[in-house]
């Protein structure tokens, strides 16, 4: 039997749209507001075991935060029903359950009180929550004069010393300092070794793998998938890399057509005084007329897992003849930081004479970046650097990897352990 069982639930919101505000709105166009029915969580069924550590991933609006709310009894399931069998301390909200006029400690006595302690068990508990805040110097200021992150302390303290059964974290580990975040998850840890029930809901992956036993992936108000920490994690992972991946590449292609719709349009008018953008340059005796950045199977697109294949595609039109051509590219990041860059002259690559418009392309076979988004600049120069066209950060391209390792490259490396003697 688990310690928390939700069956068929279902929970939905009446969200006003119009709603009338002052009181000639109310008379001209009625009482009545156009309503529409949200539904949150849409026949959810889980069994929490007790002694778990379970995490709850989904995008914004997918009914994690819901989900705690009916836990926690702060609001009811429309149909179906939720069993919580235990002590529930909650951390959903940043200052739920303070108050601004009173102090820090009044705040501790009023909020452990809420959760159902006697005034003689908060003063046994009062020093421990005090000295776990390490807010011994504000602890008789109004609250008012807190930050956010001494109002996260504080409400942290007194949620993990009042030795509940269930544990119930909203996403409040974001806030504070590194080193109290550090000493929260070494908390939570010790809560997990006593065999303490805990959900926690966050977008911080890497915190969910290392705490949780389970994962419970919401999509749409419904549970997607359940399942041991770190393969439910690498499958969300993966799944919002390529929605990512999706959304950029749409991104790309309506800003390459909404580019050549503009070209088309200037070519049919008087040419402007200064027509170059600011991160382009150039004296334009050959053209950077279109890019396209393809796929292995040279189908356009943007967005790449790390170690495919790309291939940059650059047309360009000459108007006048000449043979001192360089084409080159180069990869950043958004930062500016620059992660590689190469061009036909450094690749000792000669075409020969070359017609006036063309496409030179340029194959890259293993894209060895870690995941991101980078900035790409093309551009057309003389042998001395002179620029003909020199088109900086103009395109970008998403890439996505299953793994979460850090920098810029990828590369390529194995783990062993040496023997003595050998």
């Amino acid at each position: 039997m688990g310690v928390i069982e939700l069956n068929d639930v279902t929970k939905k919101y009446i969200v006003h749209k119009d709603k009338r505000v002052t009181l000639k709105e109310k008379v001209l166009f009625g009482f009545r507001s156009a309503k529409e029915e949200y539904v949150a969580l849409d026949g959810v069924s889980i069994n929490i075991e007790p002694g778990l550590t379970v995490g709850i991933v989904g995008r914004n609006g997918s009914g994690k935060s819901t989900m705690l709310k009916l836990i926690s009894r702060i609001i009811y399931p429309t149909s179906g029903s939720v069993k919580v069998r235990g002590k529930v301390s909650s951390l959903l909200e940043l200052g739920a359950g303070f108050h601004p006029d009173f102090t820090g400690r009044e705040n501790i006595y009023m909020n452990a009180s809420i959760l159902g302690f006697s005034k003689k068990e908060i003063d046994r508990m009062l020093d421990k929550i005090i000295e776990f805040s390490e807010l011994e110097a504000f602890i008789d200021n109004p609250l008012r004069s807190y930050s956010s992150g001494m109002y996260m302390r504080l409400a942290f303290s007194v949620a993990i010393s009042v030795d509940p059964d269930i544990l119930l974290i909203d996403e409040i580990l974001a806030v504070g300092d590194v080193s109290f975040q550090k000493k929260c998850i070494n908390r939570l840890k010790e809560l997990k070794r006593n065999k303490k029930t805990i959900v926690i809901v966050s977008h911080d992956n890497l915190t969910l793998e290392q705490l949780c036993d389970q994962i419970i992936w919401l999509k749409d108000g419904k549970v997607h998938k359940t399942g041991p920490a770190k393969e439910v994690i690498n499958d969300y992972i993966d799944f919002m890399s390529k929605a990512e991946g999706r959304k950029h590449d749409l991104k790309q292609r309506v800003q390459q057509n909404a580019d050549a719709s503009e070209k088309q349009g200037q070519a049919q008018k008087p040419e402007p005084e200064n027509p170059k953008p600011g991160n382009r340059w150039g004296n334009e005796k050959i053209k950077i007329v279109d890019v396209r950045i393809c796929g292995r199977d040279m189908a356009e697109r943007y967005s790449f897992n790390s170690g495919e294949s790309v291939i940059f595609k650059i047309a360009y039109e000459m108007v006048e003849k000449t043979e001192d051509v360089v084409f080159g590219f180069r990869i950043t990041t958004h930062d500016g930081i620059n992660c590689y860059g190469s061009n036909t002259y450094l690749d000792q690559v000669s075409f020969g004479e070359l017609p006036m418009s063309g496409t030179v392309c340029c194959k890259i076979d293993r894209l060895d970046l870690v995941e991101g988004n980078y900035l790409l600049d093309f551009a057309i120069v003389q042998m001395d650097g002179t620029a003909y066209d020199y088109y900086c950060g103009g395109y970008s391209i998403q890439v996505m990897s299953k793994t979460r390792d850090t920098g810029i490259a990828k590369l390529p490396h194995a783990w062993f352990v040496e023997k003595n003697g050998t």
